[in-house]
This record gives C-alpha cells, structure tokens and sequence, in this order.
C-alpha cells in the first residue's frame, strides 16, 4: 500500500489519513495541514483498483460492498497500520486515523474487529461496514463522526445505525451533522479540529 509519510512534532497525533473512491495518497494532505499543521501523518493510498478509482475494497455496486474482500482488506489494513508503527517508531497508541467516505468505512470495518489498533478516529460520512457481527468491546476508542443529512450515497439512517453499534460496544462517540450532501464542508473540518484539541487535552 503507498503511503507518504511526513514528520510532525513528536508532542502531537499522527494522523493517519484514508481518502474517498477515485482519490489518492495526497487527498487529504491538505486536511490534515488544517487541522494541526504541527503534526506528522502517514496518508495511504488505497490498493483496489476500481476502474481506474482507488478504494480500500471491493464492492459489487455503490452502496453494496463485497463483505468477504472487505473483511481481508480490513485485517490488512490492521496490520499494515502495526508495521506502520514499527517501521516510524510510533507509539500506536499515538495515531489519530481520519477516513473520509470509503476510507471512513475501512476505518469503521477496522473498529468493528480490533480494539487495539487505533484508539482515535474521525470518521467523514461513514456507512456501516459490515452488519450480524459482534464487535468488540471498544471502551477506549474515540470516534467523530460527521453526516450529512442529505446525503444521497451515505443516507442518514446509515450513519444513525453506525453510531448505534459503536456505541453497544462502548465506544466514546460523538457526532456532528450536517445539512449537507457527502462533500466534506468546513463545518466539519472546524468541529474535527475542536474535537482533536479536546483529545489531546484529555
């Protein structure tokens, strides 16, 4: 999986970063420059080709994913986030990963199955990744999420059940919505940058 890495001061998160369909490693570069221009972040680029899009897995057709390449691609994602790690020295616990669309449902997937690989995770107009699976018990992650309302390919009842199931399994949620559609508005990157200081005062 291509990734970029940039060192940050060692006093702040590092942002791991997850672009929507069709995007790349440099998506979200400028996002996480907003939200502390201080801290370092390693931006993956996602290995499933998709008619020439990038993606973290597969799916039938929108909306629909391909559960048994989603669940290999997100054991994937766990590892390669603990090599990651060893490979830049970084304390784990340390990451902050920031999906957005398809990146945000490859981050939910991960927080469905591990609690261990990242504690901290804002996620951009998530669906939810996988359903008739228990999650674990997830009482020291931290989740943003942000939605918008009218969103036509994340609907609301989407992200409402999301919250629902990362809540069950005792996860810090807090959410922010939107009268938007699925881009990204500064609304949302003002609230992530809010709920990331909160974060690092805790």
């Amino acid at each position: 999986m291509e990734h970029i890495y940039h060192q940050g001061k060692h006093n702040k998160p590092v942002f791991i970063l997850l672009h929507g369909t069709g995007g790349d490693e440099y998506d979200l570069i400028p996002l996480a420059e907003t939200l502390d221009p201080d801290a370092s972040y390693i931006s993956l680029r996602g290995d499933v080709n998709e008619n020439g899009l990038n993606r973290y897995f597969k799916r039938i057709k929108p909306g629909v994913f391909d559960e048994k390449d989603l669940v290999f691609r997100t054991k994937n994602m766990s590892v390669r986030i603990h090599e990651l790690s060893k490979t830049y020295r970084i304390n784990q616990d340390n990451f902050l990963a920031i999906g957005y669309s398809n990146g945000a449902n490859i981050l939910a997937s991960v927080l469905f199955h591990y609690n261990d690989v990242i504690k901290y995770a804002i996620l951009h107009h998530p669906m939810v990744p996988l359903r008739n699976i228990e999650l674990p018990d997830l009482t020291d992650v931290h989740v943003l999420i942000t939605a918008g309302k009218n969103d036509p390919i994340c609907p609301k009842e989407e992200s409402e059940e999301l919250i629902e199931h990362l809540r069950k399994a005792n996860a810090d949620v807090e959410v922010f919505w939107t009268n938007n559609g699925h881009a990204l508005t500064q609304e949302e990157v003002e609230k992530s940058k809010q709920w990331i200081k909160k974060m690092s005062s805790d």
